[in-house]
């Protein structure tokens, strides 16, 4: 297939490109400076500009772009540029969908868990009702941007937790832990959602050849405590795990970040990639860790 990918020089965008190479599939980039290769495609979000023709010479498009959620403290300006950044870049895809003469037949749009905000105790499926909080009304704002695709165009929602590869939440992370530093935050009870980088991009690649439509939680198959996350960063590392961060501490440096972010407790389960047939890859948080720490070692 010939796949559009907006955001392919992030973190997910780079190791999904290089996934969809490997299975064969020709991949064109949208980038926001002059191109600088056949394969990449100017455009503009911002000015909602963007070349119809390469919308119709699309078989699929894949949207990750979206500000960074790691900008802290979340001001109000802030805040404004995390939603307006995700309704532009999805606004201008789906337009020019809809005036290309040949639509694509899948859209693959960039989603996060932050949609079922806090639910401690509770089993979240793609089934499950709409949280409260920032994050959830951002969520689900830019899903509602995303489904203006046409009618024909296959939309899948991508609803991603934290995702452990080198970049995003783990930069800070991992020099942390390597420092002996890494422990419980607020007790570490609360589940974090989460997924290896291998298989965030390996869900998106099935997804596209899939009929599956709709939100998809991309998350590991075994949920995984705060707690048990930062654990196994530092028995990756082979680090001491133990010097805990209260909840107050959080809230004061973080304050509203800190509370969707990092307090809230999500244990999402990716029901509809299992049924699906998806076989992800890492299974538990130990496993992603470990392959995380020998990669950089490599």
């Amino acid at each position: 297939m010939r796949v559009l990918v907006a955001g392919a020089s992030g973190m997910i965008g780079t190791e999904l490109t290089r996934q969809l190479a490997e299975a064969g599939h020709e991949v064109r980039r949208l980038v926001r400076r002059r191109p600088q290769s056949a394969d990449e495609f100017h455009w503009s979000p911002s000015t909602r500009m963007i070349d119809v023709n390469v919308m119709e010479a699309a078989d699929a498009v894949v949207n990750l772009s979206g500000a960074s959620l790691n900008h802290f403290p979340w001001t109000g300006a802030t805040k404004r540029r995390i939603l307006s950044s995700r309704l532009e870049a999805t606004g201008t895809l789906t337009d020019a969908m809809r005036q290309a003469s040949r639509s694509p037949a899948v859209f693959l749009s960039g989603s996060a868990v932050g949609y079922y905000g806090d639910r401690p105790g509770q089993k979240l499926t793609e089934d499950s009702a709409k949280g409260t909080g920032f994050l959830s009304d951002v969520v689900e704002a830019w899903e509602t941007a995303a489904r203006l695709a046409p009618e024909k165009t296959r939309v899948v929602l991508l609803r991603t937790g934290l995702v452990i590869g080198r970049g995003g939440a783990m930069k800070p992370l991992l020099p942390v832990a390597r420092l002996g530093l890494a422990g419980p935050i607020a007790g570490g009870g609360m589940h974090w959602p989460w997924v290896s980088l291998h298989d965030e991009a390996a869900a998106i690649v099935h997804l596209l050849t899939s009929a599956v439509e709709g939100p998809v939680n991309i998350a590991g198959p075994t949920p995984a405590t705060a707690g048990g996350v930062l654990r196994a960063l530092a028995a990756a590392v082979h680090r001491p795990y133990g010097l805990p961060v209260p909840e107050k501490a959080v809230t004061l440096a973080l304050q509203e970040a800190g509370r969707e972010l990092l307090l809230a407790s999500q244990k999402v389960l990716p029901t509809r990639l299992l049924d699906d047939g998806f076989v992800f890859r890492d299974s538990t948080v130990r496993d992603a860790m470990e392959r995380l720490v020998a990669a950089k070692s490599a």
